[in-house]
């Protein structure tokens, strides 16, 4: 037999994500986003008390450079998902009022 959809048997559509699933979703990012920021807290404290000190101008050049990698990757990814949790949370209310709207009482 073939996978070929018939007229009589139309292919299943995938299910709505409801506003639960938003929910979940902004509130898992918005933990992530705190811990995000937390950890780039502590890496901004480390580096300001532990400065990398070097004799080559080379090795200190590259430990800079790491150290501005890390700490900017720490705040991306910070502001990545604090985005993704705002974005989350404001379809959430949006499912919200549309489900309303859609369901008059």
């Amino acid at each position: 037999m073939t996978d070929v959809p018939t007229p009589e048997s139309p292919e299943p559509r995938d299910p709505r994500k409801g506003p639960l699933s938003f929910l979940s979703g902004a509130l898992t990012a918005g933990l992530l986003a705190w811990l995000a920021l937390g950890l780039s807290r502590r890496m901004v404290v480390y580096f300001a008390v532990h400065p990398p000190h070097y004799s080559s101008p080379i090795a200190q050049n590259i430990a800079v450079t790491l150290k501005t990698l890390l700490v900017g990757l720490s705040f991306l990814a910070t502001f990545s998902s604090g985005f993704v949790a705002l974005g989350l949370t404001l379809v959430f209310l949006r499912s919200l009022f549309m489900a309303r709207d859609q369901n008059p009482a």
